[in-house]
């Protein structure tokens, strides 16, 4: 039987694995791989004819990468089961603090010597053995370049750590939103995800890691302050001397008391799906003869998810995927559902006798745009939509949602719904872990950030696969009783109903991306004076300022208090301007400026939002001084 395994990962360096025959394994690793499931691999080296926007590839694949960890002086510390446990020496090696979303860097910077381990090391270092002795650990990620490689380096520093047991995606693939179904149905300890979320991926873009805790959430601050604590001190790593593992084959690789599952990274997500929706109800949908479908998966996650659960469990049918072959590299194209990146779904959801119901999700599956026919939902729209339907149409809110919750930059749509249902409202600041501690007290079920984020208290990440079944779930829900023929109840009438009800927000966000970190610190630096020297009252141009501040949050769980969340000019009108610098991508800085206004009057709704805004974008660009401080004349992202 040809084994995936390699012997020596200290070795001068990392190439793709190669079979080895099992008469060549030590004593003390056993296989275990399912029979009774086919072997199929999520990659493929073509993207499909319809491909996404390029971005170029400048360096060859894997031809040779210099070993990421090295093993110079390495010092065996413990067998215990058999397995040896090398210490490695190492040095702390600058720049690995971590943000809300892990820590993101150049795949090149990842792949230097020791920088991946080093942070394994580090969180190990900074978790209560207790966390992960013998315990249970997730792996998984967005298939882009390095990950195989990575996951080989977390799982042998995993089992020199003592963890018992790693369970792994198979070709490393897994979710964002499966690994936190997969945490919570397994009762795992945590787990790892590879992934830079919506960045580039390919050997001159982006990487990523993270942790998530027992409850499927991303680790707390106080952990990720303790991780970057410790890669400034760190001195040794620890490694267990034991063979690359099998990704491509389902089942289990046993060495000594240490096993890796290479699992299905599907059926337990789908599993979960399953009980939050009607799947008869949206199959009633899709199968229809006068209802378009359309998923862009970008050539990212979800492709390894689109067929199995739209074609394969839900009817739609297979033409109705788009870019569905996860690629390293996403096909050259920057993985980021929004009006600019996933630009060939825009176009056929504007074209001529487009489809009825068009959806994208991101590198890792946890984001989602959301489009009708010539029509684009916002994300502070979709999530205030799913919230005002779901009791009706989701059986998982059939008692009604608990609370609803939004990001203080995403508009005040929601607040409106939350109003109108009497349900519990917080605002918090940008990051999905402040949603997981109002979640995990019971006190929230749906919630969405403006940057295309949206889900509920099933998992605990964002889920884009979610979001794009909550809204089948309304349309399908409003066309139950429609008999072939009759017109259906479209994403525009959804829409338009819902603004009719509560008013419409007015939103729009410009991005300004990989600006000079100084210049921009320097423009929030500016608005932080002009905030504190500012006064109720004070007239910008025809809007009068009911306040300014810096976000501030306190975490109404914990009590555990978060500043300089985002700039925010609040006018008497309801207006707001607010300013933020994001820490998403892997270099320099991205300055987002959001633009919101509230207009009752139904007969303005229809009026473009950029027209509409106009002024206040005017008045948002002129306050900051934006161009003077970043060099900038235009967004690279509007929204």
């Amino acid at each position: 039987m040809a084994l995936s395994v390699r012997f020596n990962l200290l070795s001068s360096s990392i190439s793709r694995s190669t079979a080895s025959s099992s008469s060549s394994l030590p004593s003390n690793a056993v296989i275990t791989v399912s029979s009774t499931i086919p072997s199929v691999s999520f990659f493929s080296s073509k993207p499909s004819l319809l491909a996404s926007p390029k971005l170029p590839l400048r360096a060859s694949r894997f031809s040779s990468i210099k070993a990421s960890l090295s093993s110079s002086s390495s010092t065996a510390i413990a067998e215990p089961e058999g397995i040896k446990i090398n210490s490695i020496p190492t040095k702390p090696i600058e720049g690995q603090k971590t943000g809300t979303s892990g820590l993101r860097k150049k795949a090149k910077v990842f792949m230097q010597e020791n920088y991946l381990a080093n942070w394994i090391q580090a969180l190990f270092n900074s978790l209560p053995p207790e966390d992960y002795k013998n315990g249970l650990l997730v792996l998984g990620g967005d298939g882009r370049y390095f990950n195989r490689e990575a996951a080989q380096i977390i799982i042998k520093i995993a089992a020199g750590n003592g963890v018992g047991k790693v369970l792994v995606g198979k070709e490393g693939i897994l979710s964002t939103p499966a690994v936190s179904a997969v945490i919570r149905n397994r009762k795992a300890n945590g787990g790892f995800i590879m992934s830079a979320s919506h960045n580039p991926g390919g050997p001159e873009y982006d990487w990523g890691i993270k942790f998530n805790y027992n409850s499927g959430q991303p680790v707390p601050e106080s952990i990720t302050d303790k991780i970057y604590g410790n890669t400034l001190s760190i001195n040794e790593i620890k490694v267990a001397d034991i063979p690359d593992v099998d990704l491509s084959r389902l089942g289990v690789t046993k060495n000594g008391n240490f096993s890796v599952e290479v699992v299905d990274p599907v059926s337990d997500y789908l599993e979960l799906l399953e009980s939050v929706f009607d799947f008869q109800l949206i199959k009633s949908l899709l199968s229809r003869s006068n209802f378009r479908f359309i998923f862009d998966a970008m050539h990212a996650v979800t492709g390894a998810y689109a067929k199995p659960i739209f074609v394969d469990k839900l009817g739609a049918s297979l033409d109705s995927i788009l870019n569905g072959v996860p690629l390293e590299d996403f096909g050259h194209g920057h993985p980021d559902p929004n009006l600019t990146y996933a630009k060939e779904l825009v176009n056929i959801m504007y074209g001529e006798n487009g489809p009825d119901f068009g959806a994208a999700s991101d590198g890792d599956g946890d984001r989602n745009m959301i489009l009708g026919q010539g029509v684009f939902v916002t994300p502070s729209d979709s999530v205030a939509i799913i919230a005002a339907n779901a009791q009706e149409a989701i059986p998982y809110f059939r008692s009604g949602p608990k609370g609803l919750a939004r990001s203080m930059p995403t508009s005040g749509a929601l607040d409106r719904v939350a109003e109108k249902l009497n349900l519990p409202f917080f605002e918090v600041p940008t990051g999905w872990k402040f949603f997981g501690n109002l979640m995990d007290a019971g006190k929230l079920s749906i919630c969405g950030e403006e940057s295309f984020g949206t889900g509920s208290d099933h998992i605990r990440e964002k889920d884009g696969i979610w979001a794009v079944l909550a809204w089948i779930s309304i349309i399908a829900h409003r066309n139950k009783d429609k008999k072939l023929g009759e017109k259906l109840v479209s994403v525009s009438d959804v829409v338009k109903e819902h603004w009719a009800t509560y008013g419409r927000n007015f939103f729009s966000r410009y991005d300004y991306e990989e600006c000079e970190s100084e210049g921009a610190n320097k423009m929030i630096e500016y608005l932080r004076d002009l905030v504190s020297k500012s006064k109720p009252g004070e007239k910008y141009g025809s809007y009068a300022l009911q306040f300014a501040d810096d976000f501030n949050y306190t975490d109404p769980v914990d009590g555990s208090v978060v500043s300089k969340q985002g700039v925010r000019f609040v006018f008497t009108d309801g207006s707001r301007i607010i300013y933020r610098l994001s820490g998403t991508g892997s270099a320099g800085a991205t300055v987002r400026v959001y633009i919101e206004q509230f207009e009752p009057d139904v007969s303005k709704h229809d009026v473009d939002a950029q027209t509409a805004l106009k002024p206040l974008i005017d008045l948002a660009l002129s306050i900051s001084k934006l161009k003077d401080f970043t060099g900038r004349e235009k967004p690279t992202v509007i929204t």
